[in-house]
């Protein structure tokens, strides 16, 4: 097998964005589309050429036109929507968060491993060169005293909010809010570089509907410190930061990385001297950049892996189990828990 046939769950502008890049990949067939309604299956499928449309999810998974499932959903969905998939032997790409709660995620899983299928977590940034250029120079700063990352992006939603109006983004009904939806940007990848932490301390405000509109967590681990501060109801322009002894490196913007700087320490010569000079460590490339999810997918597809090393199952079980606490402190409940 030289492709990887795809149908898709989930047909709004996110699904829009990975097919785009999905289909710089000479493996990618996308094959089928599955959504509740004909209409809207239809829709989508005359948008981008999709040969075969479901409204039947368990249809569409038994089905052996497909061999994967790249799955958009609501949040609350994510969960039993992957394990129908991989119970008809489909490989399964899921949209970030992995699931609601972290004891949906050890299901998907144990789902994977019982039906020997890939399952990946869409998480994009990660598995980006310019992540790869950071992780591949994370030696060069000397010990690691800080991890700070910032994701805040004022939601056109929320004016809605303020309105009366509850979207999807701010209902916990449907496993969002903030932490969910841009906050994760902020941990996954201080996971995959620094593992688990020791201590989870969160604060943030909750709104009326019961979802967290933004928040600020810090993290122990031994030798180290880390902060994240996320938002949808204000905006910043803060970079992520990697704070060493020797050093810092540090990324535009967390979830689309666009540029890294590494920045020697220089010692002080009697409070005067040169200042320390960026590295620009930046590896521009014409490939889109959801391409390279949908490759790190396909090759392991192929190659008959069911995990990532990166966005392996591990890292986001971790990355769930601490959103779980951040919601546990900040007194977040959704009704997948």
């Amino acid at each position: 097998m030289d492709k990887v046939r795809f149908g898709v769950v989930g047909t709004n502008f996110i699904t829009d964005w990975v097919i785009a890049g999905a289909r710089q990949d000479e493996r990618f067939e996308l094959v089928a589309v599955y959504s509740r309604t004909q209409e809207t299956a239809d829709a989508f499928a005359l948008r981008h050429g999709i040969p075969h449309t479901f409204t039947s999810l368990e249809e569409m998974a038994a089905s052996p036109l497909i061999d994967a499932v790249y799955i958009a959903s609501p949040n609350f969905l994510h969960a039993s929507q992957s394990i129908l998939c991989m119970r008809h032997g489909k490989h399964v790409l899921c949209e970030k968060p992995f699931a609601s709660n972290a004891k949906e995620v050890r299901s998907m899983i144990e789902a994977s491993r019982a039906y020997n299928v890939t399952l990946m977590e869409a998480m994009k940034p990660t598995l980006t060169p310019n992540f790869l250029a950071l992780r591949d120079n994370l030696s060069r700063i000397g010990t690691v005293r800080r991890y700070f990352s910032c994701y805040c992006q004022y939601s056109s939603r929320y004016d809605k909010f303020k309105e009366g109006i509850v979207l999807n983004a701010f209902n916990p009904e449907l496993s969002n809010g903030a932490m969910m939806d841009i906050g994760i940007y902020t941990v996954y990848p201080m996971v995959v570089l620094f593992g688990r932490p020791e201590k989870v301390d969160a604060s943030g405000i909750v709104l009326s509907s019961g979802a967290d509109g933004q928040g600020a967590v810090n993290f122990s681990y031994e030798g180290m410190n880390a902060t994240v501060l996320y938002s949808k109801i204000a905006n910043s322009a803060l970079p992520t930061e990697i704070q060493g002894e020797e050093g810092n490196l540090t990324l535009d913007r967390i979830n689309t990385i666009r540029r890294v700087t590494y920045t020697p320490r220089l010692a002080p010569a009697m409070g005067k001297g040169p200042e320390p000079v960026p590295e620009d460590l930046s590896r521009p490339t014409g490939m889109d950049e959801y391409y390279y999810e949908i490759a790190e997918f396909i090759d392991l597809v192929l190659s008959g892996k069911r995990e990532s090393e990166i966005n392996s199952h591990e890292n986001s079980l971790i990355t769930l189990e601490i959103i779980d606490e951040v919601r546990r402190q900040l007194g977040i409940v959704y009704p997948a828990d």
